[in-house]
């Protein structure tokens, strides 16, 4: 076997046993549901490769039919529960059911964040310089608890009252109050019209700090995802609508102030911890919130994290074309002035602090071919540890080892199926870092008969994109695209995740024997042949 890892990068994982075993837990669960959903839905419309844009998109569902509901709503708090009545009687087909769609789209946001935070630890997608959309995500949180809980005192019935008066006695812990919040809840005489039109301003601006955090969330992704596809979007919304149709959202009777509610219904999703409040005391239920917000923003340095060496651009071979810039999932790299004096107005530059050391740069690169006739094989930009002139002397180590049969040469994503394959095979981090020329160069070289291309499952590409720009550039509608001349049938993709080991083989020994069909009707081309073929040059 040769393999092409680049150990010296650090990527073997440095995680706490624990914690490796935890990630490795969920992704035994996650990855079997999204297998499914790819099947149920197309992985182009896998919900859980969506939850950050579903996530958005339930955050203007739940904006817009609020709005529409202000319409109707008093925000006196002697008229506030008879105007949400009114809503949910004898306007329930119009402002009712925007009712509903308000409250379960909320709690569907709260869902669909908590998976989304799950699915992106066990992927590992949170350490290194991957820190920063993690802790910014955690005070999201917060801000959207606060959000639904300040909605549900609007309503002003028995579940609003005893969410209040138990949100009073959380707040007066602290002294930041000049009187005990929780005596506007004493009698009806205590609390005021102006007191509730400041939860109603809560109401609305903690949501906009909310927006304004989503945006800084993913203000160092290129190309985020905050829109889901058109169709998933009509299905999260006739979903919605047949919940609010089914299960209508409605009050549980006025709220008493004069008397202590015996038993109410909780919305579990948003207000599960309430109970413990009266259990465990104020104190206790504060430092269990704080204290696990502390350890999830804390999570991206337990353990420090030993981070790969950045890519890094070797101006004789960079002529500033921007192809690395378009390519790089993570912002990390921007074209500056020229300080070369080369006769080309920008070079690339890397900023370290944001390298994921993915080199999918690289393999966007047009100055990485290997057919390359130079004594210092270098491209304009690579990883220090697997450079492109390590790359092609991998490739041909690897294609010697090829023995009898029908050989079929893997490069093979290091996070998917065919990064634990053995024999005859190249590790990349990403398959994206794979330059389509290196396919030429295999099959026009004889090194191979066939090249399995294998990467991470389609719905969950550790780097993001790896698999969407490989598809692009085989299919010859992203540069540098693969050319024509190489024969497809001879190329083949398999995008499976390390739990897909099984389907991996099953397809990589079915493409060996659509080879051997192939050998009879298109015989090999002689050495003399391969010799004469045109070779790229730079």
């Amino acid at each position: 076997m040769t393999t092409a890892s680049a150990p010296a990068q650090g990527r073997p994982s440095n995680d706490w046993p624990p914690l490796r075993a935890l990630k490795r837990a969920l992704r035994r669960v996650f990855d079997p549901l999204e297998r499914g959903a790819e099947r149920l839905f197309s992985p182009a419309l896998n919900p859980l490769a969506q939850l950050g844009a579903i996530s958005f998109f339930l955050f203007w569902v739940v904006a817009v039919s609020g709005v529409y509901l202000f319409i109707f709503f008093d925000t006196g708090i002697v008229d506030a529960y008879s105007s949400v009545e009114w809503i949910s009687g004898p306007h329930w087909y119009h402002a009712g059911v925007m009712r509903s769609f308000h409250r379960y789209a909320s709690d569907l946001m709260v869902v669909s964040v908590a998976i989304h935070l799950l699915r992106e630890f066990s992927l590992d997608r949170y350490r290194g310089t991957r820190w920063f959309s993690w802790f910014t995500g955690i005070p999201l949180i917060w801000f959207l608890y606060v959000s639904g809980i300040t909605g549900y005192w609007l309503v002003w019935d028995m579940m609003a009252q005893y969410v209040a008066l138990v949100s009073a006695k959380l707040l007066d812990v602290f002294p930041i109050f000049g009187e005990p919040l929780a005596r506007n809840f004493l009698t009806p005489e205590h609390l005021s019209s102006r007191f509730f039109s400041l939860l109603v301003f809560l109401h609305i601006a903690v949501p906009l700090i909310l927006l304004l955090g989503m945006w800084v969330h993913i203000h160092r992704i290129s190309r985020p995802k905050v829109n889901p596809p058109r169709l998933l979007a009509s299905l999260v919304l006739a979903a919605l609508l047949a919940v609010s149709l089914w299960k209508p959202a409605l009050s549980q009777g006025p709220a008493d102030l004069s008397r202590v509610p015996a038993e109410v219904g909780l919305d579990w999703l948003f207000l599960p911890l309430y109970p413990l409040a009266e259990e465990w005391g104020e104190w206790t239920l504060w430092g269990l919130l704080v204290g696990v917000s502390i350890m999830l923003a804390a999570m991206p340095w337990l353990p420090p994290f030993r981070r790969a060496p950045a890519a890094a651009v070797d101006l004789p071979n960079c002529n500033g074309c921007n192809r690395c810039v378009e390519d790089c999932p993570y912002e990390a790299i921007r074209l500056v002035p020229r300080t070369d004096g080369a006769p080309f107005p920008h070079q690339a530059e890397v900023n370290a602090d944001l390298c994921v050391a993915c080199g999918i740069c690289m393999g966007a690169c047009p100055s990485s071919t290997p057919f390359r006739r130079v004594q210092d094989l270098k491209s304009g930009i690579e990883l220090p540890g697997q450079p492109l002139s390590a790359v092609r002397d991998s490739v041909i180590g690897a294609s010697a080892e090829l023995k009898g049969g029908h050989r079929v040469l893997v490069l093979a994503c290091e996070h998917g199926a065919g990064g634990g394959d053995i024999g005859g095979v190249v590790s990349f981090p990403c398959v994206a870092m794979v330059p389509p020329s290196l396919i030429d160069f295999i099959l026009s070289k004889d090194l191979a008969d066939g090249v399995v291309v294998a990467g991470c499952s389609e719905s969950a590409c550790y780097n993001r994109l790896g698999v969407e720009w490989t598809r692009q550039r085989f299919a010859g509608t992203r540069d540098p695209y693969l050319r024509k001349r190489v024969p497809r049938e001879r190329l083949a993709t398999i995008w499976a995740s390390p739990f897909e080991a099984a389907r991996y083989q099953a397809e990589k020994a079915a493409f060996a024997a659509r080879l051997e069909t192939l050998a009879w009707a298109t015989p090999r081309p002689s050495a003399e042949e391969r010799e004469t073929r045109p070779e790229e040059k730079v």
